[in-house]
């Protein structure tokens, strides 16, 4: 893998790009709610995770496996707001 550089002023800066759009998934589809808070616990409190997940392009796979499995959960309890502490202790902070 050959690595190319731009000239910016006086520094040359490697062209690293990543394959996964930010704002959509690999889907095409915007992020969920707790996809979405996920990525915000890693970025902030998992940095190291965070990075490398995003670096090796498995972020947003990641976060589309915690958003279903979520869902998942939210649809087979009855009571929403046990539903939500349970889905936010167990997928979304752990």
């Amino acid at each position: 893998m050959e690595i190319t550089y731009t000239r910016i002023g006086e520094y040359l800066l490697p062209d690293i790009f990543l394959l996964e759009s930010p704002k959509l998934d690999g889907y095409g589809e915007p992020l969920g709610k707790y996809a979405r808070m996920r990525r915000v616990y890693l970025k902030e409190h998992r940095t190291i995770l965070y990075n490398t997940l995003l670096l090796s392009e498995k972020l947003y796979p990641h976060l589309r496996e915690i958003d279903e499995a979520a869902r998942t959960r939210l649809d087979n309890i009855d009571d929403y707001e046990i539903a939500n502490e349970i889905i936010l202790s167990e997928l979304v902070y752990n």
